[in-house]
């Protein structure tokens, strides 16, 4: 178990602030106001700082750590999660889990850390003009962060659960391999989506943030950055509210001041926050193209206790769907297995009253798999746009096209004959109309007979991606290459935003890579050399 560095380090004076409980309004100024914590805050915090620079960090939800982690659906999901782990887009057909927290994310993700797909690279620097986004130029950024975070294949041997995945692949003849995890010490509970206990991930938790702290940084929680103030074509300062324990805005405001401003709210909540506060958009780019994988699930009933639950959550993947496929032409697709765990696993079964209890009876034989599929490099794929509500909150619209549903269906059989192969006694595809099949010729009869709609049919996402897509000129997307705006000479976008596309693989660390090397290159030209761990 590793030690918790919260403990050590509030004790010894670490600049926290709590906005939900200042008695008066806020007002504090710095070289850098870094807007979010995870994956992209929390890397650029700590090269920032270990530059020498004076910077302030914003995170809207709670500080918890390794002590507050008692591995518990009902508590961690409210803690942890953006609302309640049951954001929606706009017409309630895709479920998102994005982390609300101290840590984005990386403190409550299933730990996959895979680089980008040379494949996305090469379509980027093709198709869109990215030409300084090759594997070879970002190859020393995705090594350093792999040591810093201590990202390695996981080899231990895989829970019932992900060895299901393997074995079925592997009677078809279709290739899996292992995935590397950011890990360290890590005790296989299985509970990463609730926080480690153990402090064995090597979340932002535990590694950039309390790096920078121990730097000078200070850490405001539970602020939310409502609106960013612009004379011209810079920003002088942002505009924040509190935000109590279920996410609703408080009474306390905060003005924070800065020379410079890096947005890293993640995907829905950077362009949200551009789209609020009036930024410049002379070519309509922001917000729009904004992608997730869609995801598609597949349950099996299997002879034997499988105990998902139990073990690493994520440690094999198949992508033979993805290579086989053109990147520009149909929808190829990830797959991948998620940990179950009662309370998610109930609200994302189909069904209700006694076929619901039923298969609920059989939890712990029960194993499941889910297709990601790779979204926005055909020429019809337009994502989705992020609005706002009525009260000025987030809200993404994610139409979900023909070319989905076509994309989903084959994903759909793939997954069911994997599962029959790894010796599944029953398969329901997560969706309304599905009884479940007893054997794979009744499955792929089934499956090409489902109708393939939204809400009838179960989709998911926790990857965000877009909505500030980087692109080589103005006119092509809204930062460049490096993440800086192209109208606002002082703010830049660190986030999985960024991306132009979805990059069909876990994204955190081809977000750790960028923040990285966008951050080294912010230093610089804010008078500190850079210097990474």
């Amino acid at each position: 178990m590793n030690a918790d560095p919260w403990r050590a380090g509030l004790a010894a004076g670490w600049q926290v602030i709590d906005a939900a409980q200042a008695g008066a309004p806020i007002s504090d100024s710095a070289d850098v106001v870094v807007i979010g914590s995870g994956a992209g805050g929390g890397v650029a915090a700590e090269i920032l700082t270990q530059a020498g620079l004076k910077l302030i960090i914003v995170e809207e939800g709670p500080l918890f750590s390794s002590r507050d982690f008692h591995m518990r659906e009902a508590e961690a999901y409210p803690r942890l999660y953006q609302e309640s782990a049951a954001r929606q887009t706009r017409d309630r057909a895709i479920t998102i889990l994005q982390g609300r927290c101290v840590g984005g994310g990386t403190t409550v993700n299933w730990t996959s850390s895979f680089r980008t797909p040379p494949t996305t690279l090469e379509h980027w620097r093709e198709r869109l003009g990215l030409q300084e986004l090759g594997v070879a130029e970002l190859v020393p950024w995705f090594e350093r962060m792999e040591r810093r975070l201590d990202v390695a294949a996981w080899t231990t041997p895989p829970n019932a659960n992900n060895a299901a995945l393997a074995r079925g692949a592997a009677k078809l003849g279709i290739p899996t391999a292992a995935i590397p995890r950011n890990v360290k010490g890590c005790a296989d509970l299985g509970y990463c989506g609730m926080g480690c206990p153990l402090d064995a991930k090597r979340s932002m938790l535990v590694s950039t943030l309390p790096a920078a702290l121990a730097g000078g940084a200070r850490l405001y929680t539970r602020l939310r950055a409502e609106r960013l103030l612009a004379r011209g074509d810079r920003i002088e300062a942002v505009d924040c509210v509190s935000v109590d324990s279920a996410g609703r805005s408080g009474p306390v405001t905060a003005r924070l001041q800065a020379r410079h401003f890096l947005l890293a709210a993640g995907g829905i909540g950077s362009p949200a926050l551009l789209a609020r506060s009036g930024a410049p958009d002379p070519h309509r780019h922001l917000g729009r193209r904004t992608f997730l994988h869609p995801t598609v699930v597949c349950a099996a009933l299997m002879p034997e206790p499988v105990a998902a639950y139990a073990g690493a959550p994520q440690s094999v993947y198949c992508d033979h769907f993805l290579n086989t496929q053109a990147i520009d032409g149909p929808l190829g697709f990830k797959l991948e297995v998620p940990p179950l765990h009662p309370l998610l696993f109930a609200a994302t079964l189909q069904g209700h009253g006694r076929a619901h209890a039923a298969i609920m009876a059989e939890f712990a034989r029960a194993q499941v798999t889910i297709a990601l599929l790779r979204d926005g490099f055909h020429p019809q794929s337009q994502g989705g746009v992020v609005g706002q509500r009525g009260d000025g909150s987030p809200l993404l619209d994610y139409p979900l096209d023909p070319l989905f549903w076509e994309g989903a269906r084959r994903a759909l059989l793939a997954m069911a004959e994997i599962q029959f192969a790894a010796g599944a006694r029953r398969v329901w595809a997560l969706h309304q109309d599905c009884a479940g099949w007893g054997s794979w010729a009744e499955a792929r009869a089934g499956i090409d007979a489902l109708a393939l709609e939204p809400l009838r049919t179960r989709v998911v996402s926790a990857h965000v991606m877009g909505g500030c897509a980087m692109a080589a000129t103005p006119e092509q997307g809204v930062v460049n290459a490096h993440g800086a705006h192209f109208q606002l000479e002082n703010l830049s976008v660190g986030d999985g935003s960024l991306f132009p596309t979805s990059i069909g693989a876990n994204p955190q660390l081809s977000i750790f890579a960028l923040a990285a090397r966008n951050a080294s290159r912010l230093a610089a030209s804010l008078g500190a050399g850079p210097r990474l761990a």
